[in-house]
């Protein structure tokens, strides 16, 4: 929290995420019992709370991205994987076939009871046992959910043809993302210090859209899960990948504290860039490349980019120390305690 009001702490913050495939080679390594050992083991300064899923058994769950099957929104998810490890895929779009703002309205939208936060003050208290951390509050992926319900392809040439559709879609799923973040709000009795949406709008080489159709359609839905909980006196954190230098002047403007998961290897989202157009007025969560650098530099190679990260961006504070995105089964593991041991061991 030191860091995100851009004071510098006594060493830069830090954390881990990684595929349940990686995780699990890592606690085999370190001879660890459980996700939260590692976190320990690394001195990962952030812990994640999120709604349950207590909604009707026809549905996997919240969210399919990580249970498969079938989700409360009706998106149909298929698993798909390589030799390392396997991810679920959106195939079945329920608003594919949506021509008016009606059969949007008409669908058969889940509510925010299917939701539960019951849990969540118990599960912060657990976290902050031995010491504080930075407790986090998952609401989703408003943009992702919004756009695997119509289907990619149609959702971008919707937001040309017909963008009443891309509103009618993005208000009931940010509504919802909204108030099952202010039930957990109340519920932990100010314990939550974060507050995180998720969408990606970046690609490797640039937007997913143009900036103009991007403020004009997208963020006043992004404005809502920023600038409300901004005003409360949490802080805000967003997530998307790819390069999205253009938009991150409106973001701030919005109030939000931390960008993640900053994709160096994209057109602007270099470190150098980033700290001389916006340093003291966002955080920055992530970039040390998962593409190339992890799963085939050096643990020297590894180290070295730690190191200009937190020189970098961490130079007043304004930095958290993470991949730049999950880590993933094929990167070698003496990187990955590369990554976590230089950062660790880090002092300002």
């Amino acid at each position: 929290m030191c860091a995100l009001s851009h004071r510098r702490p006594d060493r830069p913050p830090l954390n881990y995420f990684g595929t349940e495939e990686t995780t699990s080679g890592l606690l085999r390594h370190l001879g660890l019992e459980s996700g939260e050992d590692l976190l320990r083991y690394f001195g990962a300064d952030m812990r994640y709370v999120s709604a349950r899923y207590v909604g009707p058994d026809t549905f996997s769950g919240a969210f399919g991205y990580s249970t498969g099957g079938t989700d409360m929104w009706g998106i149909g998810w298929r698993s798909v994987g390589n030799d390392w490890c396997r991810y679920h895929d959106p195939v079945v779009h329920p608003l594919a076939q949506a021509e008016t703002v009606r059969d949007i309205e008409e669908y058969d939208w889940p509510t925010v009871d299917w939701l539960s936060v019951a849990h969540v003050r118990d599960a912060i208290g657990n976290f902050n046992q031995e010491e504080p951390k930075a407790i986090v509050f998952s609401m989703g992926s408003f943009l992702e959910i919004g756009w695997a319900m119509r289907g990619l392809e149609k959702f971008l040439a919707d937001l040309i043809e017909q963008p009443e559709m891309v509103e009618a879609i993005l208000g009931r799923v940010t509504a919802l993302c909204k108030e099952i973040t202010m039930r957990a709000l109340e519920e932990s009795e100010g314990e939550i210090d974060i507050v995180w949406s998720a969408g990606d709008v970046g690609m490797q080489t640039g937007m997913m859209f143009s900036p103009e159709l991007w403020r004009e359609w997208i963020s006043p839905f992004q404005r809502d899960l920023i600038e409300p909980f901004r005003q409360m006196g949490l802080k805000t954190r967003y997530h998307t990948d790819g390069s999205v230098v253009p938009i991150i002047e409106d973001l701030i403007e919005m109030g939000l504290d931390l960008l993640d998961p900053i994709q160096p290897d994209t057109p602007g989202m270099d470190p150098e860039n980033l700290i001389r157009l916006f340093r003291g007025r966002i955080s920055f969560y992530g970039g040390v490349d998962t593409q190339k650098l992890l799963p085939f530099g050096t643990p020297d190679e590894v180290e070295r980019e730690v190191l200009k990260r937190i020189n970098i961006l961490g130079s007043d504070g304004g930095y958290i120390v993470a991949a730049s995105n999950s880590v993933q089964p094929d990167v070698p593991i003496e990187n990955v305690l590369a990554l976590y041991h230089t950062a660790r061991d880090y002092r300002y």
